[in-house]
């Protein structure tokens, strides 16, 4: 049989540098740019001393490189009446992000795996009491919140505010689980209910191992949220206890001396390295999570 092509088949490449492709790229360079300008002044500045920054060139690369100003703000820098810099802060929300971390994630695990794989008479209408909570803006919540705490024994402890971000951080957590778990195959919650295993069992043996992408999502939500809280974390703590957040506050508003703005920025870097360090680390994993856990509602 004679055949009768007589040249490459097939759709047309496209070019490289099509309108649509330069208006995508310069978009994205716009947005990028928009976002890593304020980060370039921040670092230089942090590098910068303070007669140097009196110039008043913000873009200019530091002529003298010093690391004096991220000393400054990790252990000298003034926070009221002590001047510790931001490593008791530190301290402080390491202790508030772990408990509180560990127990929502946990907590909001089961209550998916429950509401997906295990139903029971009224779990709809309590999932959609829960999902409700998520939507309540959470300021008009903090006098409540004040009042329990305080017939509690826990206001202006650090218990009391891994107890707040707990509860707070359980809607969405419990959608995210929810969703994920109802995109597993059901074959394997059928398979393990034919073998015998029970509720804890299903969920130790067969769920957990499947959704470490989903864990990674909550971790990185909760972390950031928690890390980066400022107003629970002063209204619910006190001075000793206050969390990094608010140690930067009162770096950065201090009406004492001259205003280092080289130690200002140093400051707010340093406070959001820990979420920056985590994203970095399991970017991935979290739009591996994020996709899996929105394919069903």
């Amino acid at each position: 049989m004679k055949n009768n092509l007589t040249g490459p088949q097939g759709p047309k490449p496209k070019k490289r540098m099509s309108p649509n492709n330069i208006m995508l790229y310069g978009t994205l360079l716009l947005v990028t740019m928009y976002y890593l300008l304020p980060l370039y002044v921040m670092v230089t500045t942090s590098l910068k001393g303070m007669p140097e920054i009196r110039l008043g060139n913000i873009f200019d690369l530091p002529v003298e490189v010093t690391f004096e100003p991220w000393v400054k703000a990790w252990s000298t820098a003034c926070t009221g009446l002590n001047c510790d810099g931001l490593s008791r802060g530190f301290m402080n929300s390491v202790r508030i992000l772990i408990p509180s971390a560990i127990l929502s994630i946990l907590i909001a695990s089961v209550n998916g795996y429950a509401l997906a794989n295990w139903k029971f008479k009224g779990s709809e209408v309590f999932f959609t009491i829960l999902i409700f909570g998520a939507f309540i803006p959470y300021q008009v919540m903090l006098y409540p919140i004040v009042l329990i705490l305080k017939n509690l024994g826990l206001m202006g402890s650090l218990w009391g505010l891994v107890l707040v971000h707990t509860i707070f951080g359980m809607p969405i957590l419990t959608l995210l689980f929810r969703n994920y778990f109802t995109s597993l195959p059901d074959e394997l919650f059928k398979a393990a209910r034919v073998d015998g295993a029970g509720f804890w069992g299903i969920y130790f043996r067969v769920m957990l191992p499947m959704s470490l992408p989903i864990f990674v999502v909550a971790m990185i939500i909760q972390v950031t949220g928690i890390w980066n809280d400022f107003l629970f974390g002063v209204i619910y703590t006190k001075p000793a206890i206050y969390p990094m957040t608010v140690q930067l506050n009162n770096i950065v508003n201090s009406v004492q001396g001259v205003k280092e703005y080289n130690v200002n920025m140093a400051a707010t870097l340093l406070t959001g390295l820990v979420p920056l360090i985590l994203y970095f680390a399991s970017g991935k994993l979290f739009v591996r999570g994020i996709a899996a856990g929105a394919v069903k509602g």
